[in-house]
């Protein structure tokens, strides 16, 4: 049986008393922080104690001070080895999330001495870093790739690193970035502290983690935008590309006194609808992994400065952006992996303020909401703009379309499985464009996760684990020395504000 860890708010409600260096605690009032989320009361102690932890955490819950506070006090103890080099090392998937915790990390720093902060990213000139890295710092923050081309050049030394953290593991994991964190890791000493914070914690992130974590406690906050009240949910159906563009400048135009994110699920329609946005009077403008670093950074700033008020994206570019101002996310096309849901509504109702988000789900998206509602159990509320009714209802079927009077029971009557639509008539089944299930009921297909054609590109060397995500794929590939015994951890969600700790068992 796993050891359970338990928490009691009535020692954990003020940093305080945690046990956080006095410095750091006056910071933070200054900041105006005095009470710690959910995610702080239950991290915060495990760290301080000297234990790896393995969290799940979802944007915009306060994740960042969560591993940033307890690694910051180390700082005020002397270094256990004499080296340079950093004492904390913070891996990020994305530059803009590097940028972002080096900013929160500099802000806390303020009361430490000597303590200086580093962010090494892709986009920067090779010279300019080299010239940062020769001098003093205690923190790093840092992405994969630049890391690895920096330690190929020796220009990293982790004689002395007390902390590693690894923030947003699950999207290192989809970016491809396993070869790389993997090499980092191995040139780190065996005596630092290790956490690993993601917004889910799936079989293949902890399979991931296992070889890097030495008894972890487990800190699983509940997984769903439901725990996250100051956020409205709601759909829109829609008929198609050019019914999309209307709905979205009516939505906009409601929105008009806040900011606001648009998703889209490739580059190319960032930069369409960002353009046909302007014609309509928008201040818009598109950020997606083909833009170089200074235009994406430019972008961001013109974001934060109110000179835009709409900023098109894909989800790779999105992560880790924190801007206070955003009111209103847009999905003009679902994410095809439910997890992107999760960090593409974190983007609004940050620290607390209210915040709307709202899908546009035409009949051939019904599985991707489906997939979305059953994984975090999200009640969705639905909207419909006066004069801009989609044509269908739900249950008229589609492309894997929705349920018709009933829940499908027919028989499956396609040559393959995983083909085309679910076919069948209303009274059972999902009405499709080819193929469909009958006699057999669809539990082998669900939570079939298949990446749609023309989708981003990874903006890295490839993909954690190879191949198509389908109900019969390998959860994901490993090279020796990768954990890969023990049979599948049942995931069972905490209930509203409950946490789980425990001692992860492999």
């Amino acid at each position: 049986m796993p050891h359970r860890d338990t928490h009691s708010d009535s020692h954990v409600n003020a940093f305080a008393e945690m046990g956080l260096a006095t410095e750091l605690v006056q910071e933070l009032t200054k900041l105006g922080i005095t009470s710690p989320t959910p995610v702080q009361a239950a991290a915060i102690p495990q760290l301080m104690a000297g234990h790896d932890v393995m969290a799940s955490a979802q944007t915009g819950t306060g994740k960042t001070a969560a591993f940033l506070l307890p690694a910051l006090h180390k700082l005020f103890k002397p270094a256990k080895h004499n080296a340079r080099g950093p004492r904390v090392l913070v891996l990020t998937p994305t530059r803009e999330l590097a940028e972002q915790v080096a900013k929160v990390a500099t802000d806390y720093c303020k009361l430490i001495p000597r303590c200086k902060v580093a962010c090494v990213v892709g986009g920067v000139p090779y010279p300019v870093q080299n010239r940062m890295l020769a001098q003093p710092y205690e923190v790093l923050v840092a992405t994969p790739g630049r890391l690895s081309d920096l330690m190929r050049g020796g220009r990293i030394d982790f004689g002395r690193l007390d902390m590693l953290v690894l923030d947003e593991a699950d999207r290192m994991l989809d970016m491809g970035f396993i070869d790389e964190v993997e090499a980092i890791v191995s040139a780190m000493p065996k005596d630092r502290q290790t956490a690993l914070f993601s917004a889910t914690l799936s079989e293949t992130v902890q399979r991931f983690a296992g070889p890097m974590l030495r008894d972890p406690r487990l800190v699983e906050m509940e997984v769903t935008v439901n725990a996250q009240p100051q956020i409205e949910q709601a759909v829109h159906y829609a008929d198609g590309y050019e019914h999309k563009q209307k709905l979205v400048a009516a939505l906009l135009k409601e929105a008009s006194e806040t900011q606001s994110i648009v998703f889209t699920a490739t580059k190319a329609d960032a930069d369409n609808l960002a353009e046909w946005l302007k014609l309509e009077g928008f201040r818009a403008a598109a950020m997606h992994g083909d833009l170089a670093q200074r235009d994406r950074r430019r972008t961001l700033d013109r974001l934060r400065r109110a000179e835009i008020d709409i900023l098109v994206a894909t989800d790779v570019a999105a992560r880790g952006i924190d801007v206070a101002g955003i009111g209103l996310v847009l999905n003009f096309d679902l994410p095809r992996f439910a997890e992107d849901y999760i960090h593409r509504v974190g983007r609004t109702g940050r620290a607390g303020r209210t915040g709307k988000a709202i899908s546009l789900v035409t009949k051939n998206d019904f599985m991707l909401l489906t997939r979305i509602r059953r994984r975090y159990n999200i009640d969705f509320g639905t909207v419909s703009l006066s004069g801009l009714e989609a044509r269908f209802k739900p249950g008229q079927g589609g492309n894997g379309g929705g349920y018709g009077d009933r829940k499908p029971s027919g028989g499956y009557k396609g040559k393959r499985p995983h083909g085309g639509g679910y076919a069948g008539a209303s009274t059972g089944g999902y009405a499709g464009n080819g193929g469909g299930y009958g006699d057999k009921r669809r539990n082998e297909s669900r939570g079939a996760d298949t990446r749609g054609a023309g989708s981003e590109s990874r903006e890295s060397r490839g993909t954690f684990g190879g191949g198509s995500h389908n109900p019969n794929s390998n959860p994901g590939s490993f090279r020796s020395g990768s954990r890969d015994g023990g049979a599948p951890r049942a995931e069972r969600p905490a209930s509203n504000g409950e946490t789980r700790q425990r001692r992860a068992s492999w």
